[in-house]
């Protein structure tokens, strides 16, 4: 789709997770990961998810991604290409630093040190993992992470705002917690969470509308298409007011919420109102039904299409679709979704790493994708060879 695109060339880990030390070459095509359970797959995937700002896919605390076995620091290092070109990205934990639970992590570009934000201006990567089968069934929070992370691919800033809010909001907590009823010490704060809130609703909202209009173009491009368009909805106040009002009046309106639920707030040992306690309301459009009251099979095909659709709208906003860490990803698809599946990566033109026992799930990508056999955190490429009638990639 782009002529840009955003790949890992190579990945090298030491001493993470189950690796002592490995290196894999990789190429711009699919890469498929197939081992038993407990091989070290999954782990791969968490290493490249972590050269984006954050915890990665499995928001560890950073001591616990050292091998066991070792001195307690680790190590990831990809020769990356990205927005800005091909760039060498390092990040991991020193030894010494490994004691403590609230261990940061090193990052460095070029071989200089930045701070992990400075990542999301280079990459953008996004994940299916089977934790996230029970996104539309789960706690709202689940759904907010779920599309924060979508809007940070287009969004680099976006995460600003949203850790200057939660900032400000845990110190307004703090406040409360301890009876502080001075209203200038709240005021300024309650000025920051109005700014920082109706920012992010309005981001949230603009992700929807767009990610909304990129379904709409999939189902008319292939209406029988095994990914069924979504219904995405945003509860929350701000967002309600957001649909009437400019966004500075909401932003005065929640100030006064905010100002009027001091003591409600205070009661209940935390701020009630506020984008943290929105949610993403998710449906099978076709059959207008809610997504937490579809199969299993529906709800992961819902899931795969809203990805899909995310791909598509970063690919035309950023000029090149992120990279697509898919665990398992062929769980509870049939043969049908799973070439369905495939064919829309090799469409989007993206790098994606895609992990399975079943070598056989992932025959129609023979000869169109990179395969590593992993055992053991040992890696071993190969070249897949399926007996006549298996399936293949049709030209």
């Amino acid at each position: 789709m782009s002529a840009e695109k955003l790949w890992v060339e190579r990945l090298t880990l030491s001493n993470f997770r189950n690796y002592a030390h490995a290196t894999i070459e990789a190429g711009p095509e699919p890469q498929v990961l197939i081992g038993a359970n407990g091989a070290g797959k999954t782990n791969l995937l968490e290493a490249i998810s972590l050269l984006t700002p954050g915890q990665g896919m499995r928001r560890v605390s950073y001591p616990d991604l050292a091998r066991g076995s070792g001195d307690g620091g680790w190590a990831v290092a990809a020769h990356t290409h990205t927005h800005v070109g091909a760039v060498d990205i390092g990040t991991g934990l020193l030894a010494e630093n490994a004691v403590s639970e609230r261990a940061g992590r090193i990052v460095r570009i070029n071989g200089e040190n930045a701070g992990a934000g400075a990542l999301a201006d280079l990459v953008e990567v996004m994940w299916v993992t089977p934790a996230m089968d029970g996104l539309f069934t789960g706690a709202g929070s689940e759904r907010r992470r779920f599309l924060d992370r979508l809007i940070l691919c287009f969004d680099p800033h976006y995460r600003t705002g949203a850790s200057r809010f939660e900032r400000a909001m845990q110190q307004r907590n703090r406040l409360l917690a301890d009876g502080v009823r001075d209203p200038s010490r709240f005021e300024g704060l309650e000025l920051l969470m109005a700014e920082t809130g109706v920012a992010i609703a309005a981001a949230r909202a603009e992700a929807v509308t767009g990610l909304a209009a990129i379904m709409a173009e999939r189902a008319v491009r292939d209406p029988s298409s095994p990914f069924p368009p979504a219904s995405l909805a945003l509860e929350g106040a701000l967002e309600a007011d957001l649909e009437r009002m400019a966004a500075v009046e909401v932003e005065d309106v929640y100030m006064q919420r905010l100002r009027a639920g001091r003591e409600r707030d205070r009661a209940a040992g935390r701020t009630l109102d506020g984008p943290h306690r929105s949610d993403l309301i998710v449906s099978h459009a076709p059959k207008s039904m809610p997504a937490r009251l579809c199969s299993t099979g529906e709800q992961k095909a819902l899931l795969i299409g809203l990805v899909l659709a995310h791909a598509e709208l970063v690919a035309r906003r950023r000029d090149a679709a992120p990279i697509l860490l898919l665990d398992e990803v062929t769980a509870h698809l049939d043969a049908d979704r799973r070439a369905a599946l495939f064919a829309e990566i090799l469409r989007l033109g993206v790098q994606a790493w895609m992990t399975g026992t079943d070598e056989q799930a992932f025959s129609w990508l023979t000869d169109r994708a990179r395969f590593r056999r992993v055992s053991d955190g040992v890696l071993e490429t190969f070249a897949p060879r399926y007996e006549q009638g298996a399936a293949s990639p049709s030209n």
